[in-house]
């Protein structure tokens, strides 16, 4: 194996801003086996996500600055500790982890997120891998071990449905049978959603969603909401949830929610929730299970994805204002 660089680009933060001019692509030490249990990843593409927004504007905190950004990627092993049993140098591998907006990423040997892929992986799989994992194993993670487990029948919100978590829900969900109510932007979007299985949509920049919702359920209102937009649409969603109704909370891409008083919960029994995919995924056999699903469905047409749109890493401020001015309906993803 050929030694490291001493130095690789990554994309950075040095501070807190709603502006992209503090996103800086610039030299960084590159990582170092250090423990016998470490492994490098020369990372080839990394999905592009809005929680990479939430950490520049200081919605989440970081552990210290400078900070670099990414949560997702795929790459090749290029270097291990010595009492690494796991992996070897050569390993394609899919994994979630911080810093992945670098030429190279450190990981444990037992790091839980991660799983190999064959060495025959196509050029596109390899790409596509890269940039969907955060989203792919949200809504199959949401549906299958989180707070509202789908039902045949049931009426569901998929709010920003043409979006790149909305499209995987919409299509799960529509395959178990439930009545998808996609919510999209634009004439456009909810036609694309008709394509994935929705059996309803809702324009909710020209139409009133509640008495919309109201009138596909014969008044009752939903069984669910999943909702990653946030402040903006909370109180839509809430008033959109029938008796017992869940939502489910999962991005803040409008804002926070503002604090909420719990009592306004018990007039109809609502549930709120506010999970996170790595929540669901804390050891290597849950995440590989997941993953595995994904794949398989991927393979098998059940579940289908656009290719990501390809931009260089050094590129990605750009990618994040058009990611977060919200008139997208495809995955971003950055070439390494």
């Amino acid at each position: 194996m050929s030694a490291l660089p001493e130095t690789q680009k990554v994309v950075l933060i040095n501070e807190h801003s709603e502006n992209y001019d503090v996103l800086k692509y610039q030299d960084f030490p590159t990582p170092k086996i250090e423990s016998s249990k470490d492994v490098i990843i020369k990372n080839h593409y990394a999905g592009v996500n809005f929680i990479e927004g939430y950490f520049r504007k200081g919605v989440y905190p970081v552990p210290g600055f400078p900070y670099v950004l990414g949560r997702e990627a795929s790459g090749e092993v290029v270097a291990v500790g010595s009492a690494v049993k796991d992996y070897k140098v050569g390993d394609k591998v899919v994994y979630l982890q911080s810093a992945t907006f670098a030429e190279y990423t450190k990981i444990p040997e037992d790091h839980p997120q991660i799983a190999k892929i064959p060495a025959d992986t196509s050029a596109k799989d390899f790409e596509l891998y890269g940039s969907f994992s955060v989203q792919a194993l949200t809504a199959y993670s949401f549906i299958e071990k989180g707070p509202y487990r789908p039902q045949k029948g049931d009426y569901v919100l998929v709010w920003a449905a043409a979006g790149g978590v909305g499209q995987i829900f919409t299509q799960i969900l529509s395959k178990i049978g439930v009545n998808v109510i996609a919510l999209a932007s634009t004439d456009d979007k909810l036609k694309f959603t008709k394509t994935l299985g929705a059996k309803y949509t809702i324009n909710y920049k020209t139409e009133d969603v509640i008495n919309k919702v109201l009138e596909f359920t014969d008044g009752k209102g939903a069984q669910a909401a999943y909702d990653g937009i946030g402040k903006a649409t909370w109180n839509t969603s809430l008033g959109s949830l029938g008796v017992g109704g869940v939502l489910v909370s999962y991005g803040n891409a409008s804002g926070l929610v503002p604090p909420i008083d719990l009592g306004t919960l018990s007039a109809k029994n609502h549930v709120v929730a506010r999970p996170v995919v790595f929540g669901y995924l804390q050891d290597k056999k849950t995440f590989n299970y997941f993953f595995d699903k994904v794949v398989s469905d991927h393979k098998s047409g059940k579940v289908t994805y656009k290719q990501p749109v390809v931009h260089d890493l050094k590129d990605y401020p750009k990618v994040a204002k058009e990611l977060e001015s919200g008139t997208t309906s495809w995955k971003f993803v950055l070439k390494i």
